[in-house]
């Protein structure tokens, strides 16, 4: 693998976050692979799609029966998750520099303003929730939902902060929606692999280092996804040989999750933390060492389903930050209906400035 520039690295983690996500908008919260699969010809996908394009216009969700939960966006757009991102991107372009410490009560109201006006994509729970809490005058320290959804938003901090702990805390800030600590901790593991990454890491090493540091529950899933590889890859397995091996090993690291709907689904494809971080895991591993890793990953991602944009942003910006921007498909980037304007507000942080 050839050198790569600091500078290729943070905006390979930016993009291939944000190209990871756009992938997603057309299969997001359709939880059966094997229908994204065959709506998109029996091949994995090539090109960003609208809102269930190629599927009846409708994705399924999580018991809701189907619906667009997008409406409004159109292919080459963001799902929430990207938006989030992309919104962290624009509040941190307008503030002096060099960089600071994160005060959220400075970024608010951006994010109310555009929540009121120009949000376009799926409002979570958790947003809603959090909305009310500011609107009533909550103190900041308190805001936040329950959740237990990886919701990962600080991917351009990595073109802010050049210092781990900052990155980790700019994290955990930005996911100020949610309060659940399994949450909060999984966005920081990934903060802190992809920040070592950058500057040098492989991401198994990085993935296995930081793990170490971290709390039981961060280990312990951890592992689960390693161990979950190291199964896909043994020729032997039953596993290696099945034809929707992905899906199949991303279900079966997580539990039934009955939400009184209409059906159980299983955590590992949907959003919360106990199964977006292995998956995400075990994507990220699978394909790192393939010279087209990272365009793979996030192609198998995309099409496991589910709510894959969650997990797009931890995969993207992880193997993003390791190939380099040059990895991504220049189809992709172009593509990308946000792509000059989040290139020009990169340009305006510290690290990628000038």
């Amino acid at each position: 693998m050839k050198t790569l520039f600091k500078t290729d690295r943070i905006q390979g983690a930016f993009y291939g976050a944000i190209v990871g996500d756009a992938l997603c908008l057309g299969s997001h919260y359709e939880y059966d692979a094997k229908k994204i699969y065959k709506a998109y010809g029996n091949k994995p996908i090539e090109k960003f799609m609208s809102p269930g394009e190629m599927m009846g216009g409708q994705t399924h969700g999580i018991g809701w029966g189907e619906r667009n939960y997008h409406p409004g966006k159109k292919a080459g757009g963001t799902t929430d998750y990207g938006d989030y991102n992309i919104l962290v991107l624009e509040h941190l372009a307008s503030i002096s520099k060099p960089a600071r410490a994160f005060d959220l009560s400075v970024m608010l109201p951006h994010w109310m303003n555009r929540f009121e006006n120009n949000w376009g994509s799926w409002i979570c729970t958790m947003t809603k929730e959090t909305y009310a809490q500011v609107k009533e005058g909550r103190p900041i320290e308190s805001l936040g939902g329950i959740s237990n959804a990886m919701a990962i938003r600080h991917v351009s901090g990595y073109a802010y902060y050049d210092d781990e702990e900052e990155i980790a805390n700019f994290a955990r800030k930005t996911m100020f929606t949610h309060k659940s600590e399994e949450a909060l901790s999984g966005g920081e593991f990934f903060a802190r692999v992809t920040f070592r990454v950058i500057n040098g890491e492989h991401p198994r090493d990085a993935i296995e280092n930081v793990a170490v540091v971290m709390s039981d529950f961060i280990q312990a899933k951890v592992a689960q996804a390693i161990a979950k590889v190291k199964e896909v890859e043994d020729e032997n397995s039953d596993l290696s040989k099945e034809k929707f091996s992905d899906d199949l090993a991303i279900t079966s690291m997580a539990r039934l999750w009955d939400i009184g709907r209409s059906e159980p689904i299983r955590v590992g494809k949907a959003s919360p933390t106990e199964g977006t971080l292995p998956a995400s895991v075990y994507l990220i591993l699978k394909y790192v060492d393939d010279v087209d890793g990272l365009n793979k990953a996030i192609q198998a991602n995309a099409m496991v389903g589910g709510d894959n944009a969650s997990r797009s942003i931890a995969i993207g910006m992880v193997l993003g930050a390791y190939k380099g921007l040059g990895a991504i498909k220049s189809e992709w980037l172009e593509d990308l209906e946000q792509y000059e304007y989040c290139k020009d507000l990169l340009s305006k942080l510290p690290l990628l400035h000038g």
